[in-house]
């Protein structure tokens, strides 16, 4: 790594790191098989850039320090969900412990930014692979139909975003035409991010599907991080005498969370030998450790004790403590504003049926994923210490709200099919 080698003997300045050498040589191999000596370099340039970016400050000290621990992590002996995903290096705009009560369409924005970036990543990497442009993750790569399917259902699944952010979707031209169209509208969105965003794919091996999968992955996180903001607004909505702002934030949550149905549907195109082939390298890294979708849970009603005391639970303390701290939820704030009779009955009313549909949609988000695991995992264990699809299906039917709280009504969702 000679980029490197020059750069440690130099003034190590984070403005001037070889990120695109360093990239270069993780998708190369793949970050479980990184060079052992290739590491210890990285790690030397950790410690002797603390100093430099302690002077340096200011983003490119942040991006740096953010990108080698995420670089390190199975070196360190970190490695969880959340640095396979390196979420720090995408600066989630949204899953603020303390989200604002008014409506924050900037924050709103950024997220849907992300969202559309993030799929138009994979969907760019899919038709670069296919048309022989590019040499990164050969392995295992998926045909033309295939490929043609990734698009048409990444468009579908970014619709919704684009049209909040008043940008028509892509029109119609096939689906590799439609999918180059949407690489284009999102290479405008946010140039100035191109970089974190390249640096947040460092798969563990050479496997062509872990692309889509970390992509699709981070998208949820996206998703999630923001219908937690929703929902916390939606608490200090009720406690603040607004049913009707906590409602419409509750419509706002339950249109975010229909989104990460057709996600899954992308995210089924998997092929499943692939995923057991790189899935080997992943252990301590699982979807039970997200935060996002722990805040999500835990804001809806005051989770049991026992699931407190799950693997789940556990493996986001911080979110734990917020429980048992008395994190307010919009279940306790919903039934306290009933029981003081600060409801009348239309609103009462339409907080119960917001409540209740997006009750319904998360029920259906929970089916979908456990059909999904079920696919690609079939009877094997999960890779975040637990025992896979059956951890998955004991908590299907955990209410969302309290039996005190409106019955979910049946709901039909859109997307979720995987055709």
């Amino acid at each position: 790594m000679h980029e490197l080698t020059r750069w440690l003997s130099g003034a190590t300045d984070p403005r001037t790191f070889p990120y695109p050498a360093v990239l270069g040589e993780f998708h190369r191999v793949g970050k479980h098989f990184a060079d052992k000596g290739f590491l210890a370099l990285l790690d030397e340039a950790r410690a002797r850039a603390a100093g430099a970016t302690a002077s340096t400050g200011g983003d490119p000290a942040r991006l740096l320090r953010d990108f080698l621990d995420v670089a390190l992590d199975k070196w360190d002996g970190r490695y969880d969900y959340r640095s396979y995903l390196a979420l720090r290096l995408l600066r989630l705009p949204c899953g603020a412990d303390a989200p604002p009560p008014a409506e924050d369409a900037t924050a709103r924005q950024a997220r849907d930014r992300l969202l559309v970036r993030l799929v138009a990543d994979a969907l760019a990497f899919e038709l670069a692979a296919v048309a022989n442009a590019t040499g990164l993750l050969p392995q295992q790569r998926p045909g033309p139909a295939v490929v043609a399917k990734r698009c048409r259902l990444g468009v579908r699944a970014v619709s919704p975003a684009l049209a909040r952010l008043g940008l028509a979707s892509p029109a119609d031209g096939g689906e590799p035409a439609t999918a180059a169209a949407l690489c284009a509208v999102a290479g405008d969105l946010d140039p100035a991010g191109d970089l974190p965003l390249r640096l947040s794919l460092l798969p563990v091996h050479v496997t062509h599907d872990e692309y889509l999968f970390i992509r699709v992955l981070q998208a949820y996180e996206c998703l999630f991080a923001g219908i937690a903001d929703e929902l916390g607004a939606a608490v200090a909505a009720l406690t603040g005498h607004a049913p009707r702002a906590a409602a419409g934030r509750l419509g706002y949550a339950r249109d975010l969370l229909g989104t990460a149905s057709p996600l899954f549907s992308l995210l089924a195109t998997m092929q499943a030998e692939s995923f057991r082939t790189f899935r080997r390298y992943t252990e301590g890294a699982s979807a039970i450790q997200s935060r996002s979708y722990k805040l999500v849970e835990s804001l809806c009603r005051t989770p049991d004790e026992d699931r407190l005391d799950s693997v789940a639970y556990r493996s986001v303390p911080e979110v734990r403590d917020r429980v048992r701290a008395g994190q307010p939820t919009v279940d306790e704030a919903y039934r306290s504003a009933v029981r003081d009779g600060r409801l009348d009955n239309p609103d009462r009313e339409l907080v119960a049926r917001r409540m209740a549909a997006f009750g319904g949609t998360l029920l259906q988000w929970r089916r979908t994923h456990y059909q999904v695991a079920t696919r690609m995992l079939g009877p094997r264990p999960g890779t975040g210490y637990t025992e896979g699809t059956p951890y998955l299906a004991a908590v299907l039917t955990t209410p969302v709200f309290t039996a005190a709280a409106p019955d979910p009504r049946p709901i039909d969702p859109s997307g979720g099919n995987a055709a």
